[in-house]
């Protein structure tokens, strides 16, 4: 068995060489799957991070939305009473529970800097307020603390924004260490009373209705660490309707259908590779039938054989994917810092190239098992 297993390794190498212009082509092919393959996971990542970054740095594990809402635009639609924040807080399981608000608006820095912002309404006292890496912590009437990729396009500590068709100024008093963006829209942090003001319209000097002094958002509902929340419990007594973290990521604008467009192409590049793996090894066994057909003659045992064959897939796909994951890398540094949303992560990366391999030698193993299991007898007679 030992000296069958390296015979076999010699053959399949030693043929790897003798028709390495063939087997050069397969492995660019496969090697240009595993750069798109890349590139995909990249802007996958990339665009989840571009869409939901800013929900996903919450202290959060779920939000309490308006009983009834659509949950792809809960965040847009949901207007909540103030008052389910205490009954939720005094949920079993509840660690903290605070109002939050979410509306975009279009702003312009006294710099000249035209930027649109996701103000995300909080009281400065609370859970949610956010860390700063520059500046200081969110507690002015006027200030916001904004993402750093806001920084990125130019706002600056001490910039004034106004925002559009209201008038209003705020200040930006912080800078966050990290990207925090909702909806492809950098985050700036704002006062509660002054979200309230935002969202009902109300411009600099106008009385904002004391209705709208009692509509947030959601509420946004912290547990206690190992603990579990009775979210349907919390809803009936509260009258909302809740969604996890996770749940309310697609409630950011186009996350489900850009995410669900990259894993359909991700799957057909996937199928794509397996038939092409398939089909090439179809090809290269029918014209080594003479030569198979030999070696079951000495005695080669049907497994010895698909060993062999499936062999030479496994360092060609090695091989083609290592270098298609080392261009899709190279690549992706590149572009990375160019504005597109690109971000790669080396678990996504690395699934990425094993289902490349994996489904190759799927789609190999399927082409070659019928031919191998072929009488010596016959398939030695077919070149008479």
């Amino acid at each position: 068995m030992a000296r069958e297993v390296g015979v076999g390794v010699f053959l399949a190498i030693r043929e790897l060489g003798f028709a390495r212009t063939r087997f050069g082509l397969m492995a660019a092919v496969v090697a240009l799957i595993a750069v798109l393959m890349v590139m995909l996971s990249g802007l996958s990542v990339g665009l989840v991070n571009d869409g939901v970054s800013g929900l996903k740095r919450l202290p959060v594990t779920s939000f309490a939305f308006e009983e009834g809402v659509q949950h792809d635009s809960a965040f847009s639609r949901s207007v909540v009473d103030l008052a389910a924040v205490d009954v939720w807080a005094g949920r079993p399981g509840v660690a903290d529970a605070a109002p939050y608000g979410n509306v975009l608006v279009n702003a312009k820095s006294d710099r000249g800097v035209d930027i649109d912002l996701a103000l995300f309404g909080i009281l400065p006292t609370s859970f949610l307020s956010p860390a700063v890496a520059e500046g200081e912590r969110l507690g002015a009437p006027n200030g916001i603390v904004v993402s750093s990729t806001a920084a990125d396009a130019g706002l600056r500590l001490g910039d004034t924004v106004t925002l559009d068709r209201l008038g209003t100024e705020l200040t930006v008093v912080g800078v966050l260490g990290e990207q925090h963006t909702f909806g492809h829209v950098d985050v700036a942090y704002v006062p509660l009373e002054t979200w309230q003001a935002v969202h009902a319209g109300a411009r600099p000097g106008e009385q904002v209705p004391v209705r709208a002094r009692q509509e947030i958002t959601a509420v946004a509902v912290r547990a206690d660490p190992g603990q579990t929340v009775d979210l349907a419990g919390g809803d009936r007594a509260a009258g909302t309707e809740s969604l996890t973290l996770e749940q309310s990521f697609g409630a950011s604008p186009g996350y489900t259908a850009e995410t669900t467009t990259l894993q359909m192409i991700q799957v057909f590049l996937y199928a794509i590779s397996a038939l092409v793996v398939g089909a090439f090894f179809a090809v290269w066994t029918i014209q080594r039938t003479h030569e198979i057909a030999v070696l079951r003659a000495m005695g080669a045992s049907t497994g010895y054989v698909l060993r062999d064959a499936l062999g030479q897939a496994l360092v060609l796909l090695v091989l083609a994917v290592g270098l298609g994951l080392a261009i899709g890398v190279g690549v992706g540094a590149l572009i990375g810092g160019g504005g597109v949303p690109f971000a790669l992560s080396a678990p996504s990366v690395a699934v990425a190239a094993v289902a490349l391999v994996v489904l190759g030698l799927v789609g190999a193993a399927a082409a070659i098992v019928r031919i191998v299991a072929i009488e010596p007898a016959t398939a030695l007679g077919a070149h008479r």
